[in-house]
């Protein structure tokens, strides 16, 4: 069997002022064996649509041709002839998108989900946290609002970012703005929602550190990426002068970089994304590199179905899961349409899909219907990972 076609698609809506402009494009690769199978993957889009699409045309001269079940030599191959795959998540986005395809294929012939080829069923059920739930929440109390009616849909932990347009730096206002739109949510939840603090990794040290002080009553299950990702140094200031539990890791590349932050004992869960970190192959070797640190999953998920649809297979078959991040109940219709609506939460669970591969049947209607092209809205006003209508004071 090999990959005789591989077809890109760049899919969206009309982009517009206000839009969430993560949300409105996603990149989903197709690939077609010989033999007539089909396999999807998903790469990351933000603010890197073009660049992303053209990498994977520079993994498809790899790909084509070659066994899609000969998953860990065709990375190792790409690997070899792409000098800056290490430190390039254009390079390793295209790859994990093959990846995923790969696998996909690899279940569909062998007539399994990917859960039961990498370790078989742990759980049939996978724990949700919602985000994106808190489009246009401004004031507490309309955090606190919303936060109620997520919490009336059975989900039991939301996360959330409550600081504004504050970047770098926060002042006594934010900290007082930040403390009484968590305090809403906890108080509208009547404390039976864990409490997840989203920081988009904007913060020096010393104001993630006054952050910390300041929510720490509030006992959240964890603080998101509070630190600038690329200052190592700040985040070990950061662990010696808090004590809340960190979570981070969307933005890590190779299981490498995963294994210096635990050996440094940096994190307590770890994010990695699967459609940037070499995709299946390359996320179930990190999961057991936590598992031998003692490090909880919660995988980074924020983009689309096919992402979405993988990561639960992952979780289904991984000992040490934490909980998973969801934005399907804030999806786009046309997001859900693309696998039928196959992912529904309910009571904050989805359950496990056991047929074979991804699990999900893809509607390629939706594939051929809702294309878009060139670059992604750009909203000077507004950067491109907050959730809109949220980058105000």
């Amino acid at each position: 069997m090999k990959i005789t076609d591989v077809d890109v698609y760049q899919l969206g809506e009309p982009s517009k002022p206000g839009s969430a402009t993560w949300a409105s494009n996603s990149i989903i690769v197709r690939l077609t064996t010989s033999d007539g199978l089909v396999g999807y993957g998903e790469a990351v889009p933000t603010l890197r649509v073009q660049p992303v699409i053209q990498s994977i045309r520079e993994v498809e001269r790899i790909y084509k041709g070659k066994d899609p079940l000969n998953v860990e030599a065709n990375m190792h191959e790409w690997h070899k002839h792409d000098f800056y795959m290490p430190v390039s998540f254009e390079s390793t986005t295209a790859v994990s998108a093959f990846d995923i395809a790969c696998w996909d294929i690899m279940g569909k012939h062998y007539g399994a989900p990917i859960h039961q080829l990498i370790g078989g069923t742990f759980r049939n059920k996978v724990r949700h946290y919602s985000n994106g739930w808190y489009d246009g929440c401004v004031t507490p109390e309309q955090f606190g609002k919303r936060a109620k009616k997520f919490a009336s849909m059975g989900y039991t932990a939301l996360k959330f970012d409550v600081f504004g347009d504050y970047y770098d730096y926060i002042d006594g206002r934010g900290l007082k703005l930040a403390y009484d739109r968590v305090k809403a949510v906890r108080d509208e939840t009547k404390g039976k929602v864990q409490l997840l603090i989203e920081h988009h990794g904007r913060f020096n040290p010393n104001s993630a550190i006054m952050i910390a002080k300041t929510l720490r009553e509030f006992d959240p299950l964890f603080m998101e990426e509070p630190i600038h990702p690329d200052n190592i140094e700040g985040l070990r200031k950061y662990r010696a002068a808090t004590d809340v539990r960190v979570a981070l890791g969307e933005r890590i590349l190779t299981k490498e970089q995963a294994a210096y932050v635990m050996s440094n004992n940096l994190t307590d869960f770890l994010q990695a994304d699967i459609t940037n970190i070499g995709g299946v192959t390359q996320a179930k070797k990190i999961c057991a590199i936590a598992e031998a640190y003692g490090v909880e999953m919660a995988f980074h998920n924020a983009f689309g179905p096919i992402q979405n649809a993988v990561t639960v297979q992952l979780d289904a078959a991984i000992p040490n899961f934490l909980i998973q991040e969801s934005f399907y109940d804030v999806f786009p219709q046309w997001k859900r349409d693309l696998i039928n609506d196959q992912m529904q939460i309910k009571d904050g669970h989805t359950t496990v899909p056991t047929r074979p591969g991804l699990g999900v049947e893809v509607n390629e209607k939706v594939l051929e219907e809702h294309v878009a092209e060139g670059q992604e809205y750009f909203n000077s006003d507004e950067p491109v990972w907050v959730v809109k209508g949220t980058w105000k004071s």
